[in-house]
């Protein structure tokens, strides 16, 4: 500032010099101040882009945003349990299936799962976890074709489906005689809410009956005409006795209410996601041998059964689901072993050190075990697919990952067990 002898001020220097590209007498105008507030190009224009970058970027975010839920829409994600990634298909509306699975975070229901995910349908999964594992299912949970419903079947729920496959029921002895009551509500209660449901909507509902439901046979090997053998109030009741009501139940439906009804009488089952507490043959003897622990045995090993691999168990489910055929229906692997040979047919697959250790037979263990399975040969054109001794191979490998996992498992033994994690 300059002070004049009248006492006036005047500004020197109050504006910095014209831009090249402006004339002496555009500084200073409305237009030219707008213009100086704007970042120039190496042309001395304005960048007009700030706003179309950033439209850019979210656009760009967006994109992303979709294509990484049509990838997971399209597909499981790798888990520990199940580090094999399925791919699911797109099925047009008439031909997708809103499919309800009990018991579907169990052993057979979660491998069901896959199946019917893969095939495009929408699964719910209804369990209420007492022998089911979130674990099992956990490669679904961000899928939009998947559901899953924490709940007991002994108690009602409405909800919309087309079909029902009713598993729900623990199917290994020290589990299912840990709180026979239960067990006996399961199939019972449990199956008659399944059955009203079914009658509701109108949809298909398929039992998974069991092998036990011929007891003791004294028939070999067992048809579905056979009427069994079972001990009425022995400790494998609550189980045996259970399921031949579940299958009376799923007849008189369909006898007086119409109900469209299949039966599937399952016997032994092994694979992945077996429970390795469940106290069954096949992980009772692969945890053994994998530890190099004894092998037990109850009684002198002579028993029999035949073993079928989950897999070819999961074809024959969907196909009696959705084939015409709707009286019971065996499906198992009708290659039999003696106990003792099935122990040490293991022992040599994984080159275990275990010695066989027999302790005394438990109550009313069936003596031999081998399905007929002409009739899902000839209705529903099924037969396993799978050898035991490959079948055995893919279970040796889960059950050695297991293990890495979660170090030392002891085996469950005959005696009635709470299911373990």
């Amino acid at each position: 500032l300059r002070r004049r002898a009248s006492g006036s001020v005047i500004h020197l220097n109050n504006t910095k010099s014209p831009s090249p590209t402006m004339s002496s007498s555009e500084v200073g105008t409305p237009d030219a101040k707008r213009q100086k507030t704007m970042p120039m190009n190496g042309n001395g224009h304005a960048h007009q882009n700030g706003s179309a970058t950033l439209n850019g970027e979210v656009c760009g975010s967006t994109a992303r945003l979709m294509a990484d839920r049509q990838l997971l829409s399209s597909q499981s994600l790798p888990t520990t349990r199940t580090p094999t990634v399925f791919k699911t298909v797109q099925l047009p509306d008439h031909l997708r299936q809103k499919v309800l699975v009990t018991g579907g975070a169990g052993f057979v229901g979660s491998h069901l799962v896959d199946r019917l995910m893969c095939e495009g349908h929408e699964v719910t999964v209804l369990d209420n976890f007492f022998t089911g594992q979130k674990k099992n299912i956990e490669h679904w949970l961000h899928h939009p074709n998947f559901s899953l419903i924490v709940h007991d079947v002994t108690e009602p729920i409405r909800i919309e489906v087309d079909q029902i496959y009713h598993l729900a029921c623990p199917a290994s002895p020290p589990h299912y005689q840990y709180n026979p009551v239960k067990t006996i509500k399961t199939s019972t209660i449990g199956t008659l809410h399944m059955l009203g449901l079914a009658k509701r909507v109108k949809a298909r509902i398929l039992l998974t009956s069991t092998s036990e439901i011929y007891g003791d046979p004294q028939v070999h090997p067992q048809p579905e005409s056979y009427w069994g053998n079972v001990n009425t109030i022995g400790p494998r009741a609550c189980y045996d006795e259970g399921k031949r009501v579940a299958e009376t139940m799923m007849y008189a439906y369909k006898h007086q209410n119409n109900v469209d009804v299949r039966v599937a009488r399952i016997f032994n089952t092994f694979g992945p996601r077996m429970n390795p507490n469940d106290g069954r043959v096949v992980s009772n003897f692969i945890i053994q041998c994998c530890q190099n622990k004894d092998l037990t045995i109850y009684g002198e090993g002579h028993q029999t059964r035949s073993f079928q691999y989950v897999s070819d168990l999961v074809n024959g489910l969907t196909s009696l689901m959705n084939g015409s055929y709707d009286l019971p229906v065996n499906l198992g692997n009708p290659e039999e072993f003696s106990i003792k040979n099935f122990a040490l047919k293991i022992k040599e697959m994984t080159k275990s050190a275990s010695e066989v250790k027999f302790l005394p037979a438990t109550q009313d263990d069936p003596t031999q075990r081998q399905p007929d399975i002409t009739t899902a040969k000839q209705q529903l054109e099924w037969e396993p697919k799978v050898s035991v001794v490959q079948g055995l191979k893919h279970t040796i490998d889960y059950f050695q990952n297991v293990l890495k996992e979660s170090g030392e498992i002891a085996p469950t033994g005959p005696d009635a067990s709470k299911p373990k994690a």
